[in-house]
């Protein structure tokens, strides 16, 4: 009689929990979808899911619901998608010639994924001390000169990295919040100036860095690839590496660091934080490839990573901090900002810029894709749940 019962309010408790789900997912689906979508040449699941669903990050959960689907991943250009069968998703299959599509596109950050890591040191490895004939730079099928490469054996191959930005975080005081710092590095990997973004008024400054900070990493970037043909022998004191690669010129200073299976994800699930982060934890510490602005499809490196609860597909909105203004009607036009106490200004709320997606996730930072937005994302933009509302 209790196996009877408990099997019974076991399928009563499955049946509530379908309803409850076919109800939330018909909840989050746009008003205007049609029965069907045949999948397209260059689509990706986020677009597909943008197209249907107010909130296209929980495509995973409601995919992965439906038991047609085996793999959300293993849909293809050509597959009809079904959208009408009680709000459910049901694929049937169309030619399968090309390759399954992705959550995002992969030629977009296939760099950042091959090319770039984050290491908390680097200054105990390997480095270039000179080039072939006394050059500046060193390409393709030349040699260059390594120190700190005793014991190589010919034969050994190098990845040669360059140490390019040192990322910090600091926590300030005076109201609690983080601000981050992003240091590009010269020749040696030693620090020039510091790019901060200001909190309180949003503007960006070059400053010189000052005070203990913590430090989330040192982004090191693919230069090129070398084989040692000469270890240290005599009393030569440097072997010599030839380079292999095409790639980017190798300079005095660059690192080495040994080759190996550098694995990355290359299919990803979009999903909220997995863990709650106080308000101001995750920033936007860089946007690759410009200075401080960046859009949709662009890489944006931010303060916060493993240790944190983010891992790859987690999904953050992204928000421009509100401003802290000087009450013009009460103090009058000529008042400057430093003049008005912080506690007599007035605090703006933050604005909702757009979203992002980690797809790189290391111990205290993470790289991610700006998925769409509604302006531009800013070095200092503060990070929170996809469903934020302010």
């Amino acid at each position: 009689m209790l196996k009877r019962l408990s099997r019974g309010l076991r399928t009563v408790f499955a049946v509530a929990a379908l309803t409850v789900a076919a109800y939330a997912t018909a909840a989050e689906w746009r008003g205007d979808h049609p029965d069907t979508y045949v999948v397209k040449r260059g689509d990706t699941l986020w677009d597909i899911s943008a197209r249907f669903l107010k909130k296209p990050w929980l495509w995973p959960e409601i995919w992965q619901a439906n038991p047609q689907i085996k793999n959300p991943h293993l849909i293809y250009p050509g597959d009809v998608i079904s959208l009408a069968y009680l709000d459910r998703l049901a694929v049937q299959p169309g030619p399968r010639q090309a390759a399954p599509i992705n959550a995002i596109p992969l030629d977009q950050i296939e760099a950042f994924l091959k090319d770039l890591r984050v290491v908390d040191e680097f200054e105990q490895l390997p480095y270039v001390v000179s080039l072939e004939e006394d050059r500046l730079r060193g390409s393709q099928g030349q040699v260059v000169y390594v120190r700190g490469l005793a014991g190589a054996q010919p034969g050994q191959r190098y990845l040669i990295v360059r140490p390019t930005q040192r990322y910090t975080q600091t926590r300030r005081t005076s109201n609690g919040q983080y601000l981050p710092f992003k240091e590009d590095l010269d020749f040696r990997g030693k620090r020039l100036l510091t790019q901060t973004a200001d909190l309180d008024t949003g503007w960006t400054n070059m400053v010189l860095s000052e005070g203990p900070l913590e430090l989330l990493g040192y982004e090191l970037a693919r230069v090129n690839l070398g084989t040692v043909t000469r270890g240290e022998v005599g009393n030569v004191e440097a072997s010599t590496v030839l380079l292999d690669e095409a790639g980017r010129e190798v300079r005095i200073g660059d690192r080495l660091i040994p080759v190996d299976a550098h694995g990355y994800d290359l299919q990803f699930f979009p999903h909220a934080p997995k863990t709650q982060l106080p308000i101001g934890k995750a920033q936007v510490l860089a946007v690759a490839d410009t200075d401080r602005y960046g859009g949709p499809r662009d890489v944006i490196a931010i303060s916060a990573g493993a240790r944190d609860g983010v891992d790859n597909g987690t999904v953050f909105s992204i928000w421009r901090n509100g401003s802290n203004v000087i009450d013009k009607v009460e103090y009058g036009e000529d008042r400057s900002y430093q003049s008005v106490p912080k506690k007599s200004r007035v605090q703006l709320p933050d604005e909702f810029a757009g979203h992002v997606m980690v797809f790189r996730t290391f111990d205290k930072m993470s790289y991610g894709l700006v998925m769409e937005g509604i302006k531009p994302a800013k070095v200092g933009y503060t990070l929170k749940h996809p469903d934020a509302t302010y």
